[in-house]
């Protein structure tokens, strides 16, 4: 499979591994042919959760018996060594044996090896870390969520160029439109460095993308933008907060509807409706941090998710390569 895109997985990273991470890659390729999976991790364990639905061409196990641990901090994680699964991964993309690495491991473990054995990308200061969110009209690219706490007016434009080529790297065919995550919409509204990157993307005469200016927190998923741009902290934040929102409105909605004989009926009469709501605040189908700034992509899974919520993850992987991410990066960051 020599033009078959070539995924370094951390097979021990993140809750019911291996098993939730093999079930997911054997998912993953159901739609997905043209894809070859570096699987780093203990063998003993990875065979068994294999079926014949994986062809053995399709695949390689890289043994290793060390992993990351989930409660490491991500000093500890580094200093577990060149053995681990994690470490193991990312080193396969700097190596050029893998077009992009994959962990549901421990976050902050995965961006120190990852740094660790990465380079930046040329004129790029910061990595950030991102991710999708639905909106009303599609999906949306966030980032920074909690990378970088501290960032300056370059680190904001850079991430706003990342982010744009982020999501025309995932939807081709649709335009950027990037925004500042803000207290408000007018310009004197904000601190001095989301100031001063506004007036600088306003100035620019040569983006590859659309400037919306500022966006406030109860405007993030009305869908007028689709890249939203904030530093680590502020970022961090919105994220927490639209995932207890998610959360509560969700399981609020379940008790309305099994609480009582009323409710049970009314769901009865409303299941296709109940069933499309649940589906679009579906965690799995949003799953994939994506680590940019570095020359390699890197992929972050949630380590609670299932292997449905993997599968999607793998899926952000092959739609990253083929889209060519980092080219877009480099070319637009020049």
């Amino acid at each position: 499979m020599n033009n078959a895109i070539k995924i370094a997985v951390d097979a021990m990273g993140g809750d019911g591994s291996p098993k939730k991470v093999i079930d997911g890659i054997i998912h993953h390729f159901q739609n997905n042919k043209n894809t070859y999976y570096q699987i780093f991790g203990d063998e003993e364990k990875i065979l068994p959760c294999i079926s014949s639905d994986l062809p053995k061409d399709s695949f390689k196990i890289i043994h290793t018996t060390e992993f990351v641990k989930g409660t490491d901090s991500p000093l500890e994680g580094a200093k577990r060594g060149k053995k681990t699964s994690m470490w193991l991964s990312v080193e396969s993309v700097k190596h050029k044996q893998s077009d992009i690495v994959i962990s549901a491991g421990n976050t902050g473990a995965l961006l120190v090896i990852s740094k660790l054995n990465l380079k930046m990308i040329e004129n790029i200061d910061k990595p950030a870390l991102s991710a999708l969110w639905p909106n009303k009209k599609s999906m949306s690219v966030v980032l920074d969520l909690g990378a970088n706490i501290e960032c300056s007016a370059k680190n904001l434009i850079d991430f706003s160029i990342m982010g744009s080529s982020l999501f025309k790297s995932l939807y081709p065919n649709n335009t950027s439109k990037v925004a500042l995550l803000n207290i408000g919409s007018e310009e004197i509204k904000g601190h001095e460095i989301i100031k001063e990157t506004y007036q600088k993307l306003s100035e620019s005469k040569n983006l590859d993308f659309e400037f919306k200016g500022y966006i406030e927190g109860n405007q993030l998923m009305n869908g007028d933008v689709n890249v939203i741009v904030a530093d680590g902290f502020t970022g961090n934040v919105a994220l927490k907060t639209a995932e207890g929102t998610a959360n509560f409105i969700t399981g609020e909605l379940k008790k309305a509807m099994t609480g009582n004989m009323l409710g049970k009926i009314s769901s009865l009469l409303n299941i296709s409706n109940l069933n499309k709501f649940k589906k679009r605040l579906d965690p799995r189908l949003y799953n994939g941090a994506i680590f940019i700034g570095l020359d390699s992509p890197v992929i972050k899974s949630h380590g609670g998710t299932d292997y449905i919520g993997f599968s999607n993850s793998l899926s952000v992987c092959t739609k990253i390569i083929s889209g060519n991410l980092i080219d877009k990066i480099r070319k637009n960051i020049n």
